[in-house]
């Protein structure tokens, strides 16, 4: 279905609350089923935490994706790849060919011994073959897990182990701006704690001679020259799981967030085609990592299923300078840009001739996504990008919910700076109270949390669904909770202000407080840390750690230093450079309930500078220790 005129999505909207079923399985009947559904919509959010969508339907995913266009679209651009550097010559490939890789690789895994529903773990760069090998997956059956290639050996350790998965696809090394990356040798490390992985493909990108593990490691090239360029497509049942993808909560474990195979195709395309109000000539670049949700549903699945043109980039929007981003879109022409509220202030701080040495002409519709973007991002992203004829859509969504959630439709509905607009077709959002009641009217603040059931909504937790059920379903029985807080304009408009549970969302990637916490109480000489958010420039989100030395604080700059140093060595090699703290402040203890909490409300006050509203302390196990971390405030 698409959305055209205001009027159609008001209409729209009523009937996707008023009769889901019908409205979904109108939504629906252009796809592909080997067999339809039995039922659209069946469960409840509580008290088990469970729904299903299409329930009795089988299909195979990349039949839609890819087979379904063949006929029409074979000869078209499926995706275009953009390298590292800006002087090595791009790729691209048609959905006849895209196909035909895929097949390919397809019949790699399965000679390799894969077989439907195992899981298999991907590390790799930002290079064709690996959304190949996503596809591969889904076109055998198989679970993949995705890895974003900046995470640490132990962070792929954990996953590996979390999804009990047995293959794993990587590539020797990865380029990333001026640095070049070991991708292999930090696979290598990773596995020496996972002796269950029976293979490694390896794919060869840069060339590097690689330690290869006689049984079980296989070069792809290799494989691949015994490999048919045809695979039929597994049937998967609607339920079934298509990929596993983990992401921070409250505790040091990450979660492996469950999607389902037919209600994510069905949210994935419908949300793609409307709120980027795709046309058949699109070039629609998203640039998020396929490590990360965006990347599966607004870089790969979303784009493949509606017919369009997608752009994979390697590399970062500074290098070789600041102008590539827009160097890219002329090259190739894009008309639809989705990043980062993280990207747009990082470039927006650099001199503008890096924007304005380029027509950006081709651009009709902006997006941004992972964070709300800020007043004055905004501005400058639709004068300078924009050129103030470009809608743009100000997303919110998350890992969970599969696909975009609150947004404009580009041109049709609302877009206003800070808002995140109005809620899609069948998303039904709430504002509540503390205790879980409602708040009606607008020009109201409350917790963020949705009522009713929609296609893309998380399955489960891989391995815990119960993980799930207290995530998500238990703080307020009868609604997905968001951990988000939100305020519903004058004009109903969606605005989004932050986290409220212990999440920290730096430059739009969460992480937990506690897995963060975990990762710092490694090191040897701490005792205990905690860990905050505070507001951040470029980030949106900074990450302020306040750490307890285990021999006593260091009496010299120079040992200050040092010790800090090895904190953020220790973070990195935990979890991966993404989540090492901006700020270390070295205490001597932490403000804690006699019960032993530690009062985190008193330390994001203190890192956000608001130290005059702390509250009272004198309830404290030790009330001196907050006025000891507000004299050493970073």
């Amino acid at each position: 279905m698409r959305i055209r005129t205001l009027p159609e999505y008001h209409a729209a909207y009523q009937q996707s609350v008023e009769n889901p079923a019908a409205f979904w399985g109108a939504c629906a009947e252009p796809f592909t089923w080997r067999k339809k559904w039995t039922s659209v919509l069946g469960g409840e959010f509580s008290p088990a935490g469970r729904s299903t969508w299409f329930e009795g339907a089988r299909l195979n995913l990349t039949e839609n994706c890819l087979d379904r266009h063949l006929a029409t679209r074979g000869n078209k651009l499926a995706l275009i790849f953009e390298p590292n550097d800006s002087k090595t010559r791009h790729q691209r490939f048609t959905y006849r060919e895209l196909h035909q890789q895929v097949c390919q690789f397809a019949n790699v895994l399965l000679n390799n011994g894969v077989e439907k529903g195992d899981r298999i773990i991907i590390y790799m760069p930002m290079i064709p073959q690996l959304a190949v090998a996503v596809l591969a997956c889904a076109r055998i059956g198989a679970v993949h897990s995705v890895v974003f290639a900046g995470f640490s050996a132990t962070a792929i350790a954990d996953r590996v182990q979390d999804a009990e998965a047995t293959y794993v696809i990587t590539a020797d090394g990865l380029n990333r701006g001026a640095k070049q990356i070991p991708v292999k040798s930090v696979v290598d490390e990773a596995l020496t704690t996972c002796p269950a992985v029976r293979r490694v493909v390896v794919v060869e990108h840069l060339g590097w001679p690689v330690l290869m593990q006689a049984g079980r490691d296989v070069w792809y090239h290799d494989e691949a020259k015994n490999a048919a360029l045809t695979c039929p497509a597994e049937e998967m049942k609607a339920e079934d799981p298509l990929f596993i993808l983990y992401t921070s909560g409250s505790t040091g474990k990450p979660k492996g967030v469950v999607h389902s195979q037919a209600g994510y195709m069905v949210w994935a395309d419908f949300t793609f085609r409307n709120v980027f109000q795709v046309e058949e000539n699109d070039v629609h670049w998203c640039t998020a990592d396929i490590g990360w949700v965006t990347g599966h549903t607004y870089g790969l699945y979303g784009p493949l299923l509606a017919g369009s043109t997608s752009l994979l980039f390697e590399g970062v929007p500074t290098y070789p300078d600041a102008g590539r981003f827009w160097e890219v879109i002329d090259k190739h022409h894009v008309s639809i840009f989705y990043t980062a509220p993280t990207a747009i202030r990082s470039l927006m701080a650099l001199p503008l001739d890096n924007v304005l040495s380029y027509s950006l002409s081709s651009l009709r519709i902006l997006g941004s996504v992972g964070e709300p973007i800020n007043e004055e991002a905004w501005h400058w992203y639709d004068q300078h990008i924009g050129k103030s004829r470009c809608p743009i859509v100000d997303t919110w969504w998350q890992t969970e919910t599969g696909g975009i959630m609150i947004s404009a439709l580009a041109g049709i509905t609302p877009s206003v700076p800070a808002r995140a607009g109005l809620p899609l077709p069948g998303v039904q959002p709430v504002l509540l109270a503390q205790d879980g009641t409602e708040i009606a009217g607008n020009d109201q603040e409350g917790y963020l949390a949705i009522k009713a059931s929609w296609p893309g909504i998380i399955r489960t937790t891989w391995g815990d669904h119960e993980r799930a059920r207290q995530t998500y379903f238990t703080p307020y029985p009868g609604y997905y909770f968001t951990g988000d807080g939100a305020r519903r304009d004058a004009d109903g408009l969606y605005r989004i202000i932050g986290r409220v549970d212990d999440v920290i969302n730096v430059s739009g990637h969460r992480f937990g407080t506690a897995e963060i916490e975990n990762a710092i109480n490694q090191n040897e000489h701490v005792v205990e840390s905690a860990v905050v958010g505070y507001p951040h420039d470029v980030k949106g989100q900074g990450i302020y750690a306040y750490v307890i030395c285990r021999d006593g604080l260091p009496t010299s700059a120079a040992d200050r230093t040092i010790f800090e140093a090895s904190i953020i060595e220790t973070v990195v090699a935990e979890i991966g450079k993404i989540a090492k703290p901006d700020k270390i402040q070295l205490v001597s203890g932490l403000p804690k309930t006699r019960s032993g909490k530690i009062m985190r409300r008193i330390l994001r006050k203190i890192a956000e500078g608001e130290t005059e509203s702390l509250g009272d302390v004198t309830t404290l196990l030790d009330p001196a220790v907050v006025a000891e971390i507000v004299a050493g405030r970073k």
